[in-house]
């Protein structure tokens, strides 16, 4: 197991499109802009898009030529799955030492790599999109009368993970579920999965807090490599409009929430 260090952040949920990519960035960026050393490890072999946002960031650099902080950047070569998971134990052991914080995204699905970076996670940060397609991954519901009954797979899989780091004597993995794409109207799907959230904080065990809300902003950053904390470096961008500004306040909530 590894040394004491870096702390390691896992954004993890095992349905895609829920954000994934994108929290990990923010959560990379943000961290860094208050003075971290971070590392990133991109495990989804298929998608890469943790990767590609890094590769975007690299090239707007080189062609703007500004300078931004840039993460130390991983990724994982598809491989037998025992050969996998020793890759990712000895990546964290090498720069364990050497960082502040280690962002891991993890892939769309259930894989070996993502269990076992889950074992690893000080802090999981689950993004859900406020839908109640995408509340069936964190619990099992009656369809006749929206009753929450049971933990959905991705949480049993979670709790599997937090008793492995208990027969480890490690400290309890703090999750966040962050709900992502918020609507900003006040519509009866946002009620009504603000209070499933509420009820599953408790009965699941994580702590919750609203993420990023539905802005256009988020999806045009990402061929540029670019995030909200970026905005005020890129030359020529002008005055931040009231979305910008607000989006900015999104992800200081994320990384205050994470309290590295």
């Amino acid at each position: 197991m590894p040394s004491s260090g870096a702390h390691i952040i896992v954004i993890g949920n095992e349905k895609g499109g829920s954000g994934k990519s994108t929290t990990a960035m923010h959560v990379a960026v943000g961290l860094m802009r208050s003075g971290a050393r971070v590392a990133a490890i991109d495990l989804d072999i298929r998608q890469q898009s943790f990767s590609r946002y890094i590769e975007n960031r690299r090239a707007f650099v080189v062609r703007e030529a500004i300078d931004l902080p840039m993460p130390d950047h991983h990724r994982v070569a598809a491989g037998a799955p025992d050969v996998e998971r020793a890759w990712l134990e000895t990546l964290i052991n090498d720069i364990r030492l050497e960082t502040d914080a280690i962002v891991i995204d993890t892939p769309g699905s259930d894989t070996l790599l993502g269990r076992v970076s889950h074992a690893f996670a000080d802090t999981l940060i689950t993004p859900l999109n406020d839908s109640l397609i995408d509340m069936d991954v964190l619990a099992k519901m009656d369809p006749a009368t929206g009753a929450v009954l049971g933990p959905g797979r991705y949480a049993e899989m979670v709790w599997d993970q937090k008793k492995v780091r208990a027969a480890r004597r490690q400290r309890a993995t703090d999750w966040i579920v962050m709900r992502n794409r918020l609507s900003h109207l006040d519509a009866g799907n946002k009620r009504v999965m603000e209070s499933l959230i509420a009820e599953l904080a408790t009965r699941i065990g994580f702590r919750h807090l609203p993420g990023f809300g539905e802005r256009v902003v988020y999806r045009e950053l990402f061929l540029k490599g670019l995030t909200m904390m970026d905005l005020r470096d890129v030359p020529g961008a002008g005055e931040l409009t009231m979305s910008q500004v607000a989006a900015r306040q999104e992800v200081r909530a994320l990384i205050d929430t994470i309290n590295l």
